[in-house]
C-alpha cells in the first residue's frame, strides 16, 4: 500500500495504518488524543523560511518541492524521513498535516518521494 496523506483534522480511518504527523506546528483546535497520532515526526517539516516564501502559493509548488527536496538533505531531516520509510516497510503509513491543500504541501512531497524509494526508483534531487 503506498504512503497516503491525510488531514488532521479528518477522522481515523482503520486502514491509516501508522499515522504520522509531519508539520512542524502542533495543529491548532487539535486535542493530541483526538489527533490520533501514533508519531510526531516534526524534523521532517520544511524550514520556517521555507514555508512562509511558499505560501501555499499553486504556482510556487514545483519550486517548493525542489526546494524542500534539498532541505531533506539536512541530517535531522533525513533521519525523520528514515524512521517513516521503516515504518512504510512495516505497512500501512498515512502522514498528516494540517495544510488545506494536502496535495500540494509537503506532506505530498514525501509521499511522493517514499513511492519513488518503495518502487525502487531514485529519488529526484
Amino acid at each position: 500500500m503506498p504512503v497516503q496523506v491525510r488531514r488532521v483534522y479528518d477522522a481515523p480511518d482503520p486502514e491509516d495504518g501508522a499515522r504520522l504527523l509531519v508539520d512542524r506546528l502542533w495543529p491548532r483546535g487539535v486535542a493530541k488524543e483526538a489527533a490520533h497520532v501514533d508519531e510526531w515526526l516534526k524534523d521532517v517539516a520544511p524550514s520556517g523560511e521555507l514555508r512562509t516564501w511558499y505560501g501555499h502559493d499553486p504556482a510556487k509548488f514545483d519550486a517548493f518541492r525542489d526546494r524542500y527536496l534539498t532541505e531533506l538533505d539536512d541530517p535531522a531531516r533525513r533521519r525523520a524521513l528514515d524512521r517513516i520509510a521503516e515504518l512504510a516497510r512495516e505497512g500501512p503509513v498515512t502522514l498528516l498535516t494540517a495544510t488545506r491543500d494536502a496535495g500540494r504541501s509537503h506532506a505530498a512531497v514525501l509521499a511522493g518521494l517514499l513511492g519513488e524509494a518503495r518502487s525502487g526508483a531514485k529519488a529526484p534531487r
